[in-house]
């Protein structure tokens, strides 16, 4: 006799980040290009012994959020990053037998975690240039659907939902839970946090990780409907945010002003990105994120190491699902777009770069 997992846990795939040897701009993995608030810092600096030592206490920290995002501290649980948020709503709600829907190319977790619990992925491609399936994915829902997780805007493609969308699928999955994960949302402006608890099925997942520039913290927040929210906390971490990042975090949210004028810089440089890729004759689509998905074909490979070489980091998506020869590019600072720009048209010019063609951009 010999300890084995689960089959389910056996057979489940690994997800590997390119995290080692990330030296350079990194415009790889949609971080703030340009670090946190300084408010941040400072906080930092005092913290003493002390806080080390206890555990750390979330609540307080819950109120201030809630009140930050309109909420009550009920309806709310802060996470170790978003990807705690999807697990524990994975855990809550889906056990063997059970059904979860997944458009993609989306972010890897939900399957991943949904899978862990025993439950069957079902998985629809994205409509053309990524539009998200709304008709097919309310055909896919059945009496087994229990979960439903949709990034908005989504990860890799920066692809939105609209609202109306959204809310023909929470009215079309009463049994199901709607996860909406805004994690860009700072880049995008349009939210269902107003809906919170008008919607028991509904849960919106948001982070610090991205316009924040708090990723080596892991904190996000996970909301919904009050009574859901009891039951989700039975299955969480009593002590699963740190006590740094707990006593950092209400800096980095009454910094609205060092937030707001960092989205306004990534806009700025996502319009710009985009008018490069149009003017270079390189199919890309529009992103409502802090990055953009543009198809370089064979060249993809190539495109990636060279600008590796020059000290950008850029991140291959080519095994994504309709995402042969992709490269995502995050968008940083005004200062850092120039770079990019500059050393991009450089590297195209190096490896003589031809645009893709017409069987490829259809792919």
């Amino acid at each position: 006799m010999t300890l084995k997992a689960r089959i389910v846990v056996e057979n489940l795939k690994e997800y590997h980040p390119p995290l080692a040897g990330r030296e350079g701009l990194r415009l790889d993995f949609n971080e703030n290009a340009a670090g946190c608030s300084p408010r941040v810092l400072s906080a930092l600096s005092r913290i003493e012994g002390d806080l080390l030592s206890k555990y750390p206490e979330r609540e307080p920290v819950e109120q201030f959020v809630a009140e930050f995002l309109g909420l009550k501290s009920e309806q709310l649980l802060l996470t170790n990053g978003v990807d705690e948020g999807i697990h524990l709503v994975c855990e809550t709600y889906l056990e063997a037998g059970d059904e979860a829907l997944i458009v993609v190319p989306t972010f890897s977790m939900y399957e991943i975690y949904a899978l862990a619990t025993g439950a069957t992925v079902r998985t629809i491609r994205a409509g053309e240039a990524f539009t998200f399936p709304t008709a097919r994915v309310r055909e896919a829902i059945s009496a087994r659907t229990k979960l439903i997780a949709i990034a908005n805007p989504n990860n890799p493609t920066g692809a939105a939902v609209t609202r109306d969308d959204l809310l023909k699928i929470i009215a079309a999955a009463p049994q199901a839970a709607i996860l909406v994960d805004e994690a860009y949302f700072e880049f995008y402006g349009q939210t269902l946090i107003d809906l919170v608890g008008h919607h028991e099925n509904l849960f919106v997942a948001r982070t610090f990780s991205k316009a924040y520039g708090l990723a080596g913290f892991r904190v996000g927040v996970l909301a919904g409907h009050s009574e859901q929210m009891r039951l989700l906390r039975r299955v969480s971490s009593p002590y699963n945010v740190n006590g740094v990042a707990l006593a950092c975090l209400p800096e980095a949210l009454a910094d609205r002003e060092y937030v707001a004028h960092y989205v306004e810089q990534v806009m700025r440089g996502r319009d710009r990105l985009e008018a490069e890729f149009k003017k270079l004759e390189i199919p890309y689509w529009p992103s409502q994120a802090n990055f953009v998905l543009a198809r370089f074909g064979d060249a993809r490979k190539s495109f990636v190491e060279e600008m590796r070489r020059r000290g950008i980091l850029v991140r291959d998506r080519n095994s994504d699902p309709g995402c042969e020869g992709c490269v995502r590019i995050t968008v940083g600072t005004e200062q850092q777009t120039e770079r990019l720009l500059r050393e991009m048209r450089a590297v195209l010019q190096s490896l003589g770069f031809r645009k893709p063609s017409s069987a490829e951009v259809a792919k």
